[in-house]
C-alpha cells in the first residue's frame, strides 16, 4: 500500500501514533474514500496460449488507513499487443473490498493487465506468461502413473514410459490401448479438446487423465 501505516506515523507524529492503524480503534467508522488497490490474487500465472487463466485476477480497494472499501468500480484492461481479454472489463468491489475479473491469455509470451479506478494515481499491473507445450510425458511405475494428470494443447503427443518391474497398460475409456506390457513406451496424439481418462487393465486403481486445451 502506497500510504503505509509506518509512513503516516512518521508524517503526523505521536498524536497519530496513539491511534490504531485501523482508524477509530473500534472498527465502527465506515472506511474513507479509496486511495489504493492491492493485488489479492492471480498475478504471475503461467498458462496456455489462447486459454483462460485458472485463477481470476483480484484486487482489494483500501482507504488511507488500509481498510477495505466496498462499492468501488474497478476498470480492467489488457495492455499487451495481441493479448487476450478480460471479462468483465469493469467490476465493483464487494463487502470485503475485493473486485475480480477473468483473464484469457492471448498469443503472446507475456501479457499485462491493469486495474484502476477513477482518482487512483497509477494502475496496478498483473503479468501472465503464456506457454505452448507440444508434448507431455508420464512415467508408468508399479501401481501408479506419474504425473497422474497432464495438460497439453491440441495436436500434442503424450508419451508413457514404463519404469516399473511388472506389466501395466495405458487404456483409454472407449479409446486407445497400449496392451499389457512390462517395458517400453506408448504414445498418443490428441487432436480434440477435452479431458480423456485412462487406467491400467491389470491394476484398476491406477488411473490418469489427459486434458487437452485449445
Amino acid at each position: 500500500m502506497r500510504l503505509a501505516c509506518v509512513n503516516r506515523l512518521a508524517a503526523f507524529g505521536a498524536v497519530v501514533g496513539a491511534l490504531s492503524c485501523g482508524g477509530d480503534g473500534g472498527g465502527t467508522t465506515p472506511p474513507g474514500p479509496p486511495v489504493d488497490l492491492l493485488k489479492s490474487g492471480g498475478d504471475n500465472q503461467s498458462w496456455y496460449f489462447n486459454n483462460p487463466l485458472p485463477t481470476a485476477l483480484s484486487v482489494t480497494a483500501v482507504d488511507v488507513d488500509g481498510r477495505a472499501v466496498p462499492g468501488v468500480v474497478v476498470t480492467w484492461a489488457v495492455t499487451t499487443s495481441n493479448g487476450g481479454g478480460v471479462n468483465p472489463p469493469q467490476s465493483t468491489t464487494n463487502a470485503s473490498g475485493v473486485a475480480t475479473t477473468a483473464d484469457s491469455i492471448g498469443a503472446v509470451t507475456l501479457q499485462n493487465v491493469t486495474a484502476t479506478f477513477t482518482g487512483l494515481s497509477g494502475p496496478v499491473t498483473f503479468a501472465s506468461h503464456a506457454m505452448r507445450p507440444t508434448s507431455g510425458a508420464v512415467n508408468v511405475g508399479d501401481n501408479f502413473f506419474n504425473p497422474a494428470s497432464v495438460t497439453v494443447q491440441v495436436d500434442s503427443t503424450v508419451t508413457w514410459t514404463w519404469t516399473g518391474q511388472i506389466g501395466h497398460s495405458v487404456t483409454f475409456t472407449g479409446g486407445a490401448d497400449s496392451g499389457v506390457i512390462p517395458t517400453g513406451t506408448f504414445q498418443q496424439t490428441f487432436t480434440t479438446v477435452g479431458t480423456k481418462s485412462y487406467f491400467c487393465k491389470v491394476h484398476q486403481n491406477m488411473t490418469g487423465t489427459v486434458t487437452v486445451v485449445h
